[in-house]
Order: C-alpha cells, then sequence, then structure tokens
C-alpha cells in the first residue's frame, strides 16, 4: 500500500522511453506569445507586469553587475511556478519532485555564483570562509565549517524543493485515500475530510508558488555574495 502511494513520484514512460522531457517542456507551450501590436492582451499585461514586479524586487540589493541575471531569473521564476502549478492538476506528473532534476538545476546556478565571485573578486569571496574578529584558535575550524556549509547550499536547495513538493503530494493522496475509504462508512466525516483536502489543495497552490520564489530567491542571494 505504501508502494503505491510513492507510484505517483516514478518517472512516466511509454514503451520504455521517458515522458519527463515531455513533462518539462510543457509549460513552455503554455506561455502566450506576446503579439506584435502596440497593445497586448490582459494576459500578456498581466504576465509582463508580474515578471518586472518580480525582477525589481530580486535584483533591488544586488548591483549593476547582477542585473545581467535577470532574464535567467525570471525565466526559472516562471518555469519552476509552471510546473509545480501543473503538478497539481490530476493524471500529470511533476518533474520537482524529482531531486535529480532540482540538484541539476542548482548546482550549476550555484557553480556559477561561485566562479564569478572567485573571478572577480577572489579576496571578498574567500573572506566569507571566515568571519572578522575570529579569535585565532578559531580560526580552523570556522573555515572547514564554512567551506562545508558553502558545499552544502546546491543540496539545500534542491533537498528543499524536492521535499515540500512530495510532502504536498503524499499528503493530498492520503486525505483523498482516507475520503473514499470513509464515504461509505462515515459520510459525515468523509465531507469534512473533504473540506479539509480542498483548503490543503489551495495550501499546496501557495506552496507551488512559494518554493518556486524561494529557489530563485536563494540563487539571488548567493549572487548577491560573489558581485
Amino acid at each position: 500500500m505504501m508502494t503505491s502511494f510513492f507510484d505517483q513520484f516514478a518517472s512516466p514512460s511509454f514503451l520504455g522511453i521517458p515522458l519527463i522531457a515531455i513533462a518539462i517542456a510543457l509549460p513552455w507551450v503554455l506561455f502566450p506569445t506576446p503579439p506584435s501590436r502596440w497593445l497586448n492582451n490582459r494576459l500578456i499585461t498581466l504576465q509582463t507586469w508580474f515578471i518586472s514586479r518580480f525582477i525589481n524586487q530580486l535584483l533591488l540589493p544586488l548591483n549593476v553587475g547582477g542585473h545581467k541575471w535577470a532574464l535567467l531569473f525570471a525565466s526559472l521564476m516562471v518555469f519552476l511556478m509552471s510546473i509545480n502549478m501543473l503538478g497539481l492538476l490530476p493524471y500529470t506528473f511533476t518533474p520537482t519532485t524529482q531531486l535529480s532534476l532540482n540538484m541539476g538545476l542548482a548546482v550549476p546556478l550555484w557553480l556559477a555564483t561561485v566562479i564569478i565571485g572567485m573571478r572577480n573578486q577572489p579576496t571578498a569571496a574567500l573572506g566569507h570562509l571566515l568571519p572578522e574578529g575570529t579569535p585565532i584558535l578559531l580560526i580552523p575550524v570556522l573555515i572547514v565549517i564554512e567551506t562545508i556549509s558553502l558545499f552544502i547550499r546546491p543540496l539545500a536547495l534542491g533537498v528543499r524543493l524536492t521535499a515540500n513538493l512530495t510532502a504536498g503530494h503524499l499528503l493530498i493522496q492520503l486525505i483523498a485515500t482516507a475520503i473514499f475509504v470513509l464515504m461509505p462508512i462515515m459520510p459525515t466525516v468523509a465531507v469534512l475530510t473533504a473540506a479539509v483536502l480542498f483548503l490543503l489543495t489551495l495550501l499546496e497552490v501557495a506552496v507551488a508558488m512559494i518554493q518556486a520564489y524561494v529557489f530563485v530567491l536563494l540563487l539571488s542571494l548567493y549572487l548577491q555574495e560573489n558581485v
């Protein structure tokens, strides 16, 4: 029984061909194409306003050098949010529940921020490994701790996104299974449980959006330390 709960996170395949590539590419098909007219429709106007507000808030603490990442951050934000939201639909697959995909996004972007810091300002980048005013006896220990925390950052990015989405999907499936079991036995309790499931689904919609924002926000904070 418990194995069936985790079957939803298995990568789907058809005739032995993995379909995760289609699940990753599908959000880009749903995005509206900007027209050549001066005035856009409401959907594109709303999308442009949302992305511009998001980029303004995200790049506020960064200097001019970090503004080059605006297009990458906006694309990644919209991509993750679209995948997370589409994964809440019935009979769909959520690629961001796979740790391999999240690590594939987190590690290269984190490594890029570290390489930029080492290339542009190596002294300041290495200075983050040793806080100012550290006692001499604690210098070796703190350098090791800060180095470990630096390399844990991409793992924390990937695991955070995977764990939050996986936990939400599992909880929804558990409550939905409980509703089907309770319906013939205790209909009143089943209806109340269905109301809880509806509220949980709304919460998961918020979590899907927030986790995409947190992923990009942490990357911007890592970039802020190195530009």
